[in-house]
């Protein structure tokens, strides 16, 4: 799941006008990324700025994630760009494999880690970006390592019938929730298809997507697998509303109660926020996040509403390039969040892909 995202105050960045905004292609974020956040030995860097964070928990500084491993898969892929899938495939084994088969969902900036557990929501989007790439350049290697870290997951972090959002392989202890941001329907029907998993297993999460209730705007944040509950969380974290709202689109959700919110919430202000207070539906926190509009841009373009998408992405330009001598990225106070601009940048290139 997404943690850590690069915050941007109200009144803290550049807005530009159209004529910029005309000039913004996937290509000049991908250089960016490619030049200010890509680490020596292939991974890519959280900040782009160097930094430690007292919570292990959290990511800092030049740390790698997983997760970005798996967005950044996903661009190569939407582009057909092979060459840069490699690349990724080639640090993945590197660096984030460990030899117990599974994902380690935290690196040192040298690819090191002292981390001993994976993240599912990055597995799943990994395998599923293997499982595509097989499909698209006939790459046996990347269904065998699809199939290898799939193994991993039914053997070790299976709990009550379910996957959970994380296994401890020092402790052998897993979760007992699955967060529904985690449910990326899209890649478990990669699975389901490619045999890895039994319908059976695949349709018992993907009911979790058609069953969850909202409650007016909002959906639940995770699902307790031993007393089979849903949960929410008081506060509100955009980013995973928008990835739940995606999966539930893939499987043919319409996602109408946090649309409806979303479209109100853009009406009003012409804002959408990163954090909101689920009781009086009033934001929490006074910033945008381009990782927010890259994900909103996905889900209306997933739903059909293009015009609505149209306005999300021309707002989400109007922050780009904050900095001139960094080109291409969404950097705001000399630092940026790598999802702040991978995220940006599938949308951008969903975008461009449209017609």
């Amino acid at each position: 799941m997404i943690t850590g995202i690069f915050l941007i105050g109200v009144t803290g960045f550049w807005l530009y006008g159209r004529d910029r905004q005309s000039e913004v292609s996937p290509i000049k974020t991908e250089a960016f990324i490619q030049k200010f956040m890509v680490n020596p030995n292939g991974t890519l860097a959280t900040y782009l700025q160097s930094g430690s964070s007292a919570n292990p928990e959290i990511a800092a500084g030049r740390e790698a994630l997983s997760e970005s491993m798996g967005f950044w898969m996903q661009y190569a892929l939407l582009k057909q760009d092979q060459g840069l899938f490699e690349q990724s495939y080639e640090a993945l084994k590197r660096y984030f494999l460990t030899p117990q088969h599974y994902l380690a969902w935290k690196l040192a900036p040298d690819g090191t880690t002292n981390v001993h557990t994976n993240a599912l929501g990055d597995d799943l989007r990994i395998i599923g970006a293997l499982l595509k790439a097989e499909q698209l350049w006939g790459t046996a290697e990347n269904r065998g390592l699809a199939e290898e870290l799939t193994g991993t997951l039914v053997t070790s972090a299976t709990v009550k019938g379910y996957w959970t959002d994380f296994h401890d392989f020092s402790r052998n202890e897993s979760a007992q929730v699955l967060s529904l941001a985690y449910i990326d329907s899209d890649a478990l029907n990669q699975l389901r298809q490619a045999q890895l998993i039994e319908p059976a297993f695949y349709n018992r999460h993907i009911r979790l997507l058609e069953n969850m209730p909202n409650d007016g705007a909002f959906y639940p944040k995770s699902f307790d697998v031993m007393n089979r509950q849903y949960a929410y969380d008081d506060s509100v974290n955009l980013i995973d509303q928008l990835l739940v709202g995606l999966h539930a689109a893939e499987i043919g959700r319409r996602p109408e109660p946090l649309m409806d919110f979303l479209k109100k919430e853009w009406g009003h202000s012409h804002k959408l926020f990163g954090r909101y207070d689920r009781s009086s539906r009033e934001s929490s926190v006074d910033y945008e996040s381009p990782s927010v509009y890259g994900l909103a841009v996905q889900l209306a373009l997933r739903v059909g509403d293009q015009d609505w998408a149209g306005e999300l992405y021309k707002h989400m330009l109007s922050l780009h390039d904050g900095e001139r001598q960094y080109n291409g990225g969404y950097v705001f106070n000399g630092n940026t969040h790598i999802f702040d601009n991978l995220l940006p940048l599938l949308a951008t290139q969903l975008w461009n892909d449209r017609a």
